[in-house]
């Protein structure tokens, strides 16, 4: 008995495609904004192999001597320095005062807690030139001149409300019932805190306190207005914006964008360890 094959009827080019593209959609998406973001990255990746005497606009050759050499350029490791001692002093008071705000916030009721919320957010929402401008003022009232230490205390400021929103967040979906145990298990306040409440809310401040690095390392603005004489990273490049920003600076950008990069997927693999135990 010999079987007749029934032709399968084959859909217009124009609704395969729309097929195609609604079960494909966040994929694409996905891909396009995901080449957005890291167009800017590949080149300045590209450009710090670049072989450029003073002015790195256009490709001249491919070396390796910027990477052997970052200091290379005058005063970009200066630059650097002082934006990571600023940043390493501002995240470290930033994160303490913060994750203590938030613990108090998320925690505990007290009269001015609500009016406290709005205050923490306000750092956040005014446009940095009214805030940069703003302390300016205000150091220059109290007699205290532009430089490294204003520009610290800058930085403490608006990293503090970053670091309370996010440790905030992360007391808010601990289970409470963790703690409960503890203490039925005949643990005291002190040691519930430091066994099971830190623990778990660790992961929240080590993002917060990442997240305020990156904050006060790459910000120009309020730095611009407060840092006086004292030169960043970010001030660096703004200055040789025109000329060309030298390539050992792409070579700084590159290695801190490798870094972060290496933090953020080690932390990840190290959350996927612990979820598995």
């Amino acid at each position: 008995m010999s079987t007749v094959e029934v032709p399968v009827p084959t859909l217009p080019f124009g609704k395969r495609f729309t097929r195609w593209f609604g079960r494909n959609t966040i994929r694409i998406y996905a891909v396009v904004g995901f080449t957005y973001l890291f167009i800017p990255v590949l080149y300045t990746f590209a450009f710090s192999f670049n072989d450029s005497a003073k002015s790195n606009l256009t490709w001249v050759g491919f070396t390796f001597k910027n990477w052997q050499n970052p200091c290379g350029a005058p005063e970009v490791c200066d630059a650097l320095g002082n934006s990571i001692r600023i940043g390493l002093i501002a995240t470290t008071v930033a994160t303490i005062l913060g994750t203590m705000i938030a613990f108090a916030l998320g925690r505990h009721r007290f009269r001015g807690r609500s009016a406290t919320n709005t205050l923490i957010f306000l750092p956040m929402a005014t446009p940095e030139v009214v805030l940069g401008a703003s302390l300016l003022a205000m150091f220059l009232n109290f007699g205290i001149n532009p430089g490294f230490w204003p520009t610290v205390i800058a930085h403490i400021m608006f990293c503090i409300s970053f670091v309370v929103v996010t440790v905030k967040a992360r007391i808010a979906s601990l289970d409470p019932r963790l703690e409960q145990a503890a203490m039925d298990l005949y643990a005291n306040e002190r040691e519930t805190f430091r066994r099971i409440t830190l623990p778990l809310v660790a992961p929240g401040i080590a993002g917060a306190a990442l997240l305020a690095f990156s904050l006060s390392f790459d910000d120009f603005i309020i730095t611009n207005f407060n840092s006086g004489t004292i030169n960043t990273f970010p001030k660096f490049v703004y200055v040789s914006a025109g000329r060309g920003i030298p390539a050992q600076a792409n070579v700084v950008g590159s290695s801190m964008f490798f870094l972060a990069l290496f933090i953020v997927l080690t932390g990840e693999l190290i959350g996927r360890k612990r979820r598995k135990r």
